[in-house]
């Protein structure tokens, strides 16, 4: 099969690969038909790793079932399909009460299977198969792994109907947290450096945009909650922005309200300092959030395909690029250069 293999310089070579095996009885082969680029990706982008050096990589898919084990009986060939790649061990203390999502061993696990949608074929465990209705395309399927990200922090926030909601970041994260806050019945501000991102954010219901070059953001959620600050502020833009946004999302919030780390961060140490004194008097909380998994008896991923199935959550807005397989390192650098570009999710087909 044909995949995209990272190189020492952390960009992609097209090559020929053996297809993967179905190694179990529980296991189904996929065939790739869209894949995504998200923020997860991009911070590995032009970096020489040794740990990612010669591997398929990308975890945001959609394809169609062409072989199942012996024992599978929810999906069949044919099934077009999302696949989850969020997966735990099965083993662990974690995954024993469904938040596989911090399962200790959960990248040396997906790496090994599901996380592998820049290749023609995968495998992957039946149950983290998800049938697509007909009427949801394999593009906006393959954003279902962005929105369940955000649905996750927004379980964790406690969010509800008539929220004042800051939201930093109008990336694929952060205009899914918009969509899923707006759907929810809150007021959403949101904040980016890119204005044709804020454009979209309109067109997708926010209440009022900031770009951070020309205005203060804390002190516009100011004026925009009587002086109080927002409810909820979501920290979605994450990586080598967070230094900044961190503390500008505990400037943005209100007293008793909370901080929602949906970002990435960087690997190793990172420093940022913080007004923790203010803070701990202002009992304002600080909530790291970490993929998704379930939300009581539901998979969040699975509530995603309902929402955009039943059309609450228009996610083929968000889709500004698409690209072959065979275009990857340009789709990348697209996707990078967000400023230049205009994109925010860029999709890359394996038809």
């Amino acid at each position: 099969m044909k995949a995209a293999i990272k190189n020492e310089e952390g960009t992609f070579d097209l090559k020929e690969v053996d297809e993967p095996a179905i190694p179990t009885h529980d296991f189904v082969k996929v065939r790739v038909r869209v894949a995504g680029i998200c923020g997860t990706d991009l911070r590995h982008w032009r970096k020489p790793e040794e740990s990612l050096c010669g591997k398929i990589t990308g975890h945001e898919l959609a394809g169609e079932v062409v072989a199942v084990g012996e024992s599978v009986t929810n999906v069949k060939p044919g099934d077009r399909v999302v696949v989850e790649t969020v997966m735990g061990d099965g083993a662990c203390p974690y995954c024993n009460v469904k938040r596989y999502n911090i399962c200790e061993h959960l990248y040396d696990v997906r790496m090994k299977f599901v996380y592998h949608a820049y290749g023609e074929y995968l495998v992957g465990p039946s149950h983290k198969m998800y049938l697509l209705p007909d009427h949801v395309s394999f593009e906006e399927a393959t954003l279902v792994d962005t929105l369940s990200v955000c649905l996750h922090a927004q379980h964790l926030s406690g969010l509800t109907i008539n929220d004042r909601v800051a939201i930093i970041g109008a990336g694929p994260i952060g205009l899914g947290q918009l969509m899923l806050a707006k759907a929810s019945g809150a007021d959403v501000m949101i904040t980016d450096i890119v204005d044709s991102a804020l454009d979209l954010a309109k067109e997708l219901g926010a209440d009022i945009v900031v770009n951070p070059h020309r205005d203060d953001p804390a002190k516009i959620a100011q004026e925009w909650t009587d002086g109080r600050g927002a409810d909820i502020v979501f920290e979605c833009a994450g990586g080598p922005s967070m230094p900044q946004t961190l503390p500008q999302a505990t400037r943005m919030v209100r007293r008793g309200g909370k901080v929602v780390i949906v970002g990435g961060f960087d690997e190793g140490e990172v420093s940022i300092p913080l007004e923790w004194q203010r803070i701990q008097m202002s009992e304002i909380q600080l909530i790291p959030s970490a993929s998704f998994s379930y939300r009581d008896i539901y998979t969040e991923q699975g509530e995603v395909v309902e929402l955009i199935a039943k059309g609450k959550l228009p996610v083929g807005k968000l889709i500004t690029h698409k690209f072959k397989l065979e275009e990857i390192n340009e789709a990348f650098d697209v996707a990078n250069e967000k400023e230049r570009t205009g994109a925010v999710f860029v999709a890359i087909t394996l038809d």
